[in-house]
């Protein structure tokens, strides 16, 4: 890539574009708009990089390579062709276009990925090739305007490399992340998870809590590209490094599940916070009193459908118990996607944010203050 400004876009999950609009603006990135779906944004090489370096919060990193109109797919084809494919895709790599289409002429989504995957192959003057894997492409037909974008990212930002050990209906990095920003947690206060399983909470909280960016440990798509600098990448690296610093608060988290801490603790080793973090095998219990303030904050078990909803309302009645009186005077939240069950807690709730976790609509419920 030249040295001139992109225009970026950093897709995140429902609910979350108003903290990742934050975190790009916290990074000084020019031009930042939130839309349906995630933030626009511009900027040059190096800023591409930070994003992806440091957002805890987007799901991936789009450039747009180009707008065209199109109603017909020669028409397709003919303008693809000339958009400027070898800034991103080597002529021996491969590439996998993802289509959509809204209210467009063109709505065969898998001719026109076919269609501007042919594009691709004669821009860089090459015999076709297989197109079922390499650099994602994605087109996004609406009104019979096309917008065409690689992906800078590859796999999925949340994976930040540290969870190897999962546990049943584990809660995406980012989202926890999100979640945390929502909370107004910036790591200053004590954070704690009293349902950790397998750490997410806690582990996200560290990392912000210290400063580590989230991609220090993991490879990105923008690495194969032909105009990949290594020397800028590494230099962002160290100077990200160069900004870690011990937590300013204790970080804690409990399960009931022996398997389920063992995992966090694992966890928490490779995200390189573990000795910042205490992980308890311990149920829920109103002994444990911590005074505030501080945040608490769970994600706990309510099934994909809500089946058995009732069963889990002895739950959620001790979960309320131990809000009141284990932590008095802290920022207490969680997730639910019902508000019966979650109302089952007794507390005064205000609804903070509607949110998505695993394809489930869940509202991020808060007790609230001084009720």
């Amino acid at each position: 890539m030249k040295k001139t400004e992109e225009r970026l876009f950093a897709v995140t999950a429902p609910g979350l574009e108003g903290v990742c609009a934050d975190e790009l603006n916290d990074l000084g990135m020019a031009a930042v708009r939130e839309t349906a779906g995630g933030v626009a944004f511009t900027g040059a090489l190096r800023d591409l990089y930070r994003a992806n370096l440091w957002l805890r919060t987007a799901s991936r990193v789009l450039v747009r390579v180009g707008e065209l109109k199109a109603s017909d797919f020669p028409e397709l084809y003919r303008k693809a062709v000339r958009l400027p494919w070898g800034k991103f895709v080597r002529s021996e790599a491969g590439v996998q276009v993802r289509a959509v289409s809204h209210r467009s002429r063109l709505g065969h989504t898998g001719r026109i990925a076919e269609t501007v995957a042919q594009a691709v192959d004669r821009a860089l003057g090459r015999t076709p090739m297989l197109q079922n894997r390499g650099q994602q492409i994605v087109v996004r037909f609406e009104d019979d305007l096309a917008q065409l974008s690689v992906d800078s990212s590859g796999d999925l930002l949340h994976r930040r490399g540290y969870r190897a050990d999962a546990v049943p209906a584990p809660l995406r990095e980012t989202l926890a992340a999100g979640i945390l920003r929502l909370l107004e947690w910036d790591g200053s206060l004590p954070l704690a998870d009293p349902m950790c399983g397998s750490g997410t909470f806690v582990i996200e909280g560290a990392q912000l809590a210290m400063n580590r960016a989230p991609g220090l440990d993991r490879t990105f798509a923008f690495m194969d590209w032909p105009g990949f600098r290594p020397g800028l990448w590494e230099v962002l690296r160290a100077e990200a490094e160069a900004e870690i610093h011990e937590p300013g608060a204790p970080l804690w988290g409990a399960d009931r599940d022996p398997g389920a801490v063992a995992a966090a603790r694992r966890n928490a080793a490779r995200a390189g916070v573990a000795a910042h973090v205490d992980f308890q095998v311990k149920e829920l219990s109103r002994e444990t009193l911590r005074r505030g303030p501080g945040v608490v904050v769970c994600n706990p078990p309510y099934g994909k459908r809500l089946e058995g909803a009732e069963d889990l309302i002895p739950l959620f009645g001790r979960l309320g118990e131990i809000y009141r009186y284990a932590f008095p005077g802290w920022r207490r939240a969680f997730l639910c996607p019902d508000a019966h069950l979650a109302g089952a807690t007794g507390l005064p709730l205000d609804k903070v944010a509607t949110l998505n976790n695993g394809g489930i609509p869940v509202t991020l419920w808060g007790v609230a203050e001084g009720r």
